[in-house]
């Protein structure tokens, strides 16, 4: 059976991918003392040793897959990263620029101090930094240096060997800093920061009802309208203020009217009321009572997540958003960035390429969809066209090669493939009536591409790696290891004493630099808040596209 099954592993290579995936995907998740291996590095793992079989897999299935991969993180990215770098968030990008800076010099003298060939370094540099998708990007410039066939293939097994022993403490290691060293370093408490910045962003206030009042269950009850001054004979936006209800729909007599903020109540009418289930029971049923009316309280609702394009919102709060007449009636649920969800308070800013996830009466929510942008409703169709074409542009931009000093230089099609990744995405955030990727084949496109280019690397890599290991994995282990320490420890300075960032927000934009979401969620852990999430999608947008063209810079460097 043994014997069959590794013929049959041999015969049909595509097989031991999916192996690797499975195995990766089975054991990546599992935590072991509070860290795991995520889902990249034991694919890789489980892939050098499907690998020790000696399959042979072609080249193109790599780099098919991870120019799919490559184009979805700049079309993720896309519409803070260009919005970046026009007019949003000068200090995040100074900041991110110039601890990128530092995540290339570090791991850069780290190898030249360690004498690693120019495999082991890329690797050491993808590793200690995080940034698998450097990896594909150095591969392609090794190829492109016109070494010969062995040296070349030698170099690019050891890529996978310096990420596996770097990567661990890349991971664990800039989390450990940044959640618990980070805070002692420049002497914060992080938790009680994170709540003086909640209330600086209007956490707990009461304000004009609208997009702020997004974040709770929101119910809707028929009320019958007393003859009461307070009530009656005055625009409904002017009665109970701060309350953050809305009357939705009045029946007078026979008739249902469709209400807004001008309307004015009559004793007798019957009041269709939403808002915070709290604020209906305790505060209007007492003044008001309620009764049964199925027809006046069957108000057509949706929940629909609303892709932000608009100039006009764009750089707002939700404070500020909440004003608007049109944002009357409209509950927020959710702000998601990057794949990241950031906290709903009243000074939350709303960037375009945000996802709101807003509920309401389907009248008031068509209202803000127009004035926030497009409705990415659920669908199951990706406009493949797009995804094809952008990537065959991209591509042939960046195999335009030039030479200087007898070195070839080029985008590569991968470093293209991101570039049209990059433009095409924030071109959606201006024209998003083409380009539809639903945010799961995203997902997908990012996730597989990259693992399937994992498994493929560590499966051809695999009979070499173990003699590698050997040869180098402690001293590597270490020159990693103060790779990754480096770049974090003066992160935290820099953001602090420079950039004077608030405490709440600067460990978020550390991690957002190195693109770590894993030290993210711990940083959130240990804050006992979201609010370190609001410092980490302009940086993750810079340091994501830039960590990974470092890739081809490390090998130039090196070469």
């Amino acid at each position: 059976m043994a014997d069959w099954i590794v013929s049959t592993l041999r015969a049909y290579p595509e097989l031991a991918i999916f192996l690797s995936l499975a195995i990766g995907f089975a054991v990546g998740p599992r935590k072991v003392a509070g860290f795991s291996l995520g889902n990249v590095t034991a694919t890789l793992l489980a892939a050098v040793l499907i690998g020790q079989l000696g399959i042979a897999i072609s080249p193109n299935v790599k780099s098919t897959f991870f120019i799919l991969f490559i184009f979805a993180v700049g079309y993720g990215v896309g519409p803070q990263f260009v919005a970046g770098l026009t007019a949003e968030g000068p200090r995040q990008i100074g900041f991110s620029l110039v601890v990128l800076i530092l995540c290339l010099v570090s791991p850069l003298l780290c190898a030249k101090l360690a004498g690693l060939d120019l495999g082991y370094a890329a690797g050491l540099y993808a590793g200690s930094q995080t940034i698998s998708a450097s990896i594909g990007v150095a591969s392609d410039q090794i190829a492109r240096l016109g070494l010969p066939a062995e040296q070349a293939k030698t170099y690019l097994d050891q890529i996978p060997i310096g990420y596996a022993v770097t990567y661990i403490f890349g991971t664990i290691g800039s989390a450990i800093i940044l959640a618990q060293i980070g805070p002692k370093l420049i002497g914060i408490d992080l938790v009680k920061a994170c709540k003086d910045y909640e209330q600086k962003m209007g956490a707990g206030q009461t304000s004009e009802a609208g997009l702020i009042s997004a974040y709770r269950t929101i119910e809707m009850r028929a009320y019958r309208i007393p003859d009461d001054p307070g009530v009656v004979g005055r625009p409904v936006r002017e009665i109970w203020p701060g309350l953050r209800v809305f009357v939705e729909r009045v029946r007078r007599g026979d008739r249902i009217l469709e209400a807004d903020g001008t309307t004015v109540l009559q004793p007798g009418d019957v009041a269709a009321i939403s808002g915070r289930r709290e604020r209906l029971v305790d505060a209007l049923s007492p003044m008001l009572e309620e009764v049964q009316d199925r027809e006046l309280l069957d108000v057509p609702a949706e929940v629909v997540d609303v892709f932000v394009t608009s100039r006009a919102v764009a750089g707002k709060t939700l404070e500020e958003i909440a004003t608007n007449e049109w944002a009357r009636g409209v509950y927020l649920r959710k702000i998601t960035r990057h794949m990241i969800e950031i906290p709903v308070l009243p000074r939350t800013e709303i960037l375009r390429g945000d996802i709101l996830t807003l509920a309401g009466g389907q009248r008031h929510v068509e209202q803000a969809i127009k004035q926030l942008g497009y409705p990415d409703r659920t669908v199951e169709t990706t406009d493949i066209a797009f995804l094809a074409m952008g990537i065959v542009l991209g591509g042939l931009v960046g195999a335009v090669s030039y030479k200087v000093g007898g070195i070839p230089l080029s985008l590569s099609t991968t470093g293209g493939a991101l570039l049209a990744g990059l433009v095409l995405g924030w071109l959606r955030t201006v024209r998003p009536v083409f380009g539809r990727i639903p945010g799961p084949a995203l997902w997908l496109l990012n996730t597989l591409g990259l693992n399937v280019f994992i498994a493929v690397v560590g499966i051809s890599a695999g009979p070499g790696f173990v003699a590698g290991v050997k040869a180098v994995g402690l001293s590597l282990f270490l020159w990693g290891a103060l790779a990754t320490a480096i770049p974090m420890v003066l992160s935290v300075y820099i953001g602090w004493y420079v950039f004077k960032f608030h405490p709440a927000i600067l460990f978020g934009a550390c991690a957002g630099v190195r693109t770590t979401t894993a030290a993210l969620g711990m940083i959130q852990e240990a804050a006992k808040s979201k609010i370190p999430a609001l410092g980490y999608g302009m940086p993750y947008a810079i340091g994501n596209t830039v960590l990974t063209i470092y890739g081809m810079v490390i090998v130039l460097l090196f070469s």
